[in-house]
């Protein structure tokens, strides 16, 4: 089945749906979310991007990023990929937005307008093996380090939310 992505504008108008592979070809800006999700010890949850991905599988990100339906808000489509991913309900509030654009390789591109979701959860997980590979918690400290010593492991845009992360806390 297709999936589509919400073309905006810079000010989070709606311009029209594409299909999401083409969008991502295209380079052309569209609403996305990330939630990021700690433990009651601040560690940051980690997953690893399933190997049948058609981009950047098997790296590292935050604990989901994604897109909202057409006629979905944006905390609806998180809360949806956080069940479909992770297969755990949590709460999670927003707390900023960007516009980032990267280069995901294989001529593929991210160029989000994204809010950023946080929340706190200490449980177990169902992961959805199609989407997730595994998951860990990570100190921030112990993220930094691995973030400089293997930037190879980590998908593109989660090295510049979470920079964006970093400045708004």
């Amino acid at each position: 089945m297709e999936e589509f992505v919400v073309l905006v504008s810079p000010e989070d108008q709606v311009l029209g749906l594409m299909e999401k592979q083409q969008a991502h070809v295209n380079g052309l800006l569209h609403r996305a979310f990330s939630v990021f999700l700690f433990n009651s010890k601040g560690e940051m949850l980690l997953q690893k991007r399933a190997s049948g991905k058609y981009h950047s599988p098997l790296k590292w990100t935050n604990a989901v990023c994604s897109h909202p339906k057409n006629g979905e808000t944006y905390l609806e489509g998180a809360k949806r990929r956080v069940k479909e991913e992770l297969g755990i309900e949590a709460e999670i509030s927003e707390k900023f937005s960007f516009i980032y654009k990267a280069d995901v390789g294989n001529g593929l591109w991210e160029h989000e307008l994204d809010h950023v979701f946080i929340g706190v959860f200490e449980d177990d997980f169902n992961l959805n093996k199609d989407e997730v590979e595994e998951v860990r918690y990570i100190s921030m400290q112990d993220l930094d380090r691995e973030m400089i010593e293997h930037p190879e492991h980590f998908t593109e845009w989660f090295k510049i939310i979470l920079e964006e992360y970093k400045h708004h806390f």
